[in-house]
């Protein structure tokens, strides 16, 4: 790791627009709270920086969705979030908030620096606006099929299937999420920031690790998801980007004319690091430029797989064309975590929620802790179930963990009342020596080495072999016998066993904090920090230890029914609401159905389209002539299986480029309730193609 001392941590600040739920913990924030515990532990100076996002359409589409005003939104789930996090033990230096009038006026103010340094084009353009209820949409009130993966509920800033950053004029078949119509285009104005400008230096930062000519990072210290993901929008040719919006609801423009205005969400969220450290450092008398401007500093981005590319392109490009400020050291995104065995979704009610884990189970924060951290998706998807919960908890926490602690403890208690037994010479054997001075110190240099690395799955491990050193240490000596025939090894063997409880009592610190705690009323060894561990004796003789207690307790099959038997019931809601919801949309005249051409046609070529896993492209015969359709319908038949089906199509829809291929038409598909499509076709043969549906 470097050997700088001043450290900047920020967390991806959160929508307050809904609760946490563990695939964002285990995304970006409990990797976030292990890294710095660990830095403070070594006595860095670190701000570890986070906060509400409250600005932006996800806000006031919650807002209207429960009937009340966005300030009652944020306020709402500011609160909830907030408690969540320090309930669970993410501990935050400061948990700001993007409503804050120092946020508002910081990135004003940013905006203003990056104008007068030129970082802006302002451009007209046609933009989509919602006819009925006459406003212009922002990104998020536009929903349409993704031109990437075929996901037909993708949003107009990005599809969360795919990942994919999109404008919602690349969103094929686009829909107002206001009145559920097309909306129409109209010319607006915006300031633009031209990332085109900026390809040459951001490439060669992100590939090489080289600012301006010097070395910057290395690149090869970056998860190779982050680099990927980063090359595909750099080799793909980086585009103008609106930086303001037509919104109500945000920090407004602060230019003379621009009534009606507001910063785009993400150049207006990602300076809420800033606006929240220049808080924390008025709170704790620090100047809180040492933490963005000092080269001294390293800046660490924590966030999850869909905003790669908000915070290691865009954000460090406005960074840049600011002027005087650090670009991130790293961003070590995390993959998605998938709950038993499908996407967790918040629209599906298909999740564990932080707070109502913590309501459920109260005082096993640290048992969802060591969980989410022995399968955190930090090189690709992983998967939580509550069976495998029940597994880490009972044979790793409970077995290995809580077990030799318990043993060691209650020995020294039965053997000599809690006090620590006198010593000469603890260390006899070449197994002792052995473990003391090559083992466990190797161990310990693996847990640095793997957090510095951001690999904290694998320094979990490392820590929790410590623990499974302990119990073989144990196992070999077995004092419990030994006591009847030397009680001078007994105590020697006690005492070792002792120092490595210590140990475990440092190197969980970072990993599980509240488990640390109740063992550190158990040892009251006053030696916590990092440095600690090369103490040759942690816990002296003579020392009167108080009556131990058990770490943890046994998950038992009840628990763990009750909580599969939620999710169960959430999925049941869920459909049952799909099933009310699809019982009739808006009504809409005869004259707009009339307009529709539909006819019979017949699938006569079919193909996959390359790197699209849901779309085939077709070629149909509609009477009239044969025409080219791209359909997002692989992933429910193969090209094979369906040349000669006789389908309805909808003819006269404008023609869309989609991958490259430009689509005349549309397929009409019937839909069940667990998403499976089958073809609409005449139930009779005879029906040619170019007959009409009416």
């Amino acid at each position: 790791m470097s050997t700088t001392q001043r450290h900047t941590i920020t967390a991806a600040l959160p929508y307050a627009n809904g609760p946490l739920h563990i695939g964002h913990i285990a995304g970006a924030y409990l990797p976030a709270d292990i890294y710095a515990r660990f830095l403070k532990l070594k006595g860095d100076d670190v701000a570890f920086i986070c906060g509400s996002d409250e600005h932006g359409a996800a806000i006031t589409i919650r807002a209207k969705k429960e009937g009340i005003s966005p300030q009652e939104i944020i306020d709402k789930y500011h609160s909830i979030n907030k408690k969540a996090f320090e309930d669970f033990g993410i501990a935050f230096d400061i948990f700001h908030r993007t409503s804050d009038p120092l946020h508002h006026a910081t990135a004003q103010e940013f905006f203003l620096q990056l104008e007068k340094n030129g970082a802006f084009t302002k451009e007209s353009s046609e933009q989509f606006y919602d006819e009925e209820h006459q406003q212009f949409l922002a990104d998020r009130y536009i929903i349409g099929t993704c031109p990437k993966c075929g996901n037909e509920n993708a949003y107009g800033d990005q599809c969360e299937k795919c990942g994919t950053s999109l404008n919602p004029t690349d969103l094929i078949h686009p829909k107002s999420t206001l009145s559920g119509k097309s909306p129409v285009l109209r010319k607006t104005e915006h300031w633009y920031l031209p990332m085109e400008r900026h390809e040459n230096w951001i490439r060669e930062w992100i590939e090489k690790g080289t600012l301006d000519g010097h070395f910057h990072h290395d690149p090869k210290a970056w998860k190779s998801h982050v680099v990927g993901q980063c090359k595909s929008w750099i080799d793909a040719g980086l585009q103008p980007r609106a930086m303001t919006r037509d919104l109500d609801w945000g920090v407004k423009v602060p230019i003379e004319g621009a009534d009606g205005k507001v910063l785009y969400v993400w150049l207006d969220a990602p300076i809420g690091y800033i606006s929240a450290t220049k808080q924390w450092a008025s709170d704790n008398n620090k100047n809180w430029e040492d933490y963005w401007k000092n080269p001294e500093t390293r800046l660490i981005h924590f966030i999850g797989k869909d905003n790669i590319v908000f915070h290691c392109i865009i954000f460090p490009i406005l960074l840049k064309a600011h002027q005087g400020f650090l670009l991130p050291e790293n961003v070590p995104a995390n993959e998605f975590l998938n709950l038993e065995g499908d996407k967790i979704s918040t629209s599906r009610n298909w999740a564990v929620w932080l707070h109502e884990y913590m309501e459920d189970l109260p005082g096993k924060q640290d048992e969802l802790r060591y969980v989410l951290g022995s399968i955190a998706p930090e090189t690709k998807d992983s998967e939580f179930t509550w069976k495998d919960y029940q597994a880490r908890v009972n044979n790793e926490l409970v077995a290995i963990f809580g077990n030799f602690v318990n043993r060691v403890l209650v020995l020294i208690q039965k053997y000599y009342n809690g006090t620590v037994p006198s010593v000469n010479q603890p260390i006899k054997t070449e197994a002792e020596r052995e473990l003391f001075t090559a083992i466990i110190p190797e161990n310990i240099i693996a847990i640095e080495d793997n957090i510095g690395k951001y690999k904290f799955r694998e320094a979990l491990q490392s820590a929790m072999n410590i623990a499974r050193e302990g119990n073989k240490y144990l196992a070999d000596t077995e004092p419990w016998k030994l006591i009847k025939t030397d009680e001078e090894r007994t105590k020697e063997i006690l005492f070792n066993a002792l120092q490595l409880v210590a140990k475990l009592n440092i190197v969980f610190r970072p990993f599980l904090p509240f488990t640390c705690q109740k063992l550190e009323k158990m040892l009251e060894s006053g030696h916590n920090e990092w440095k600690d561990l090369q103490l040759p004796v942690i816990i002296e003789s003579g020392k009167q230890l108080p009556e131990p207690g058990l770490l943890f307790e046994k998950i038992e099959d009840a628990l763990i029914e009750t909580q599969s038997k939620k999710l169960d019931e959430s999925r049941k809601a869920y459909k049952a609401s799909t099933v009310q919801a699809k019982t009739q949309k808006a009504d809409v005249s005869f004259d707009d159905f009339s307009k529709m051409d539909i006819r019979v046609g017949t699938i006569i070529a079919a193909e996959k389209v390359e790197k699209a896993n849901k779309l085939l492209k077709l070629k149909v015969d509609t009477g009239i002539d044969q025409r080219t359709v791209v359909s997002g319908i692989a992933e429910h038949y193969s090209p094979e299986e369906i040349i000669g089906q006789q389908v309805s199509i909808l003819v006269n829809l404008a023609p869309r480029n989609i991958r490259g291929v430009e689509s005349q038409g549309m397929i009409l598909m019937a839909e069940n309730q667990e998403g499976k499509l089958c073809f609409v076709s005449p139930s009779k043969l005879g029906f040619n193609p170019g007959s009409e549906i009416r």
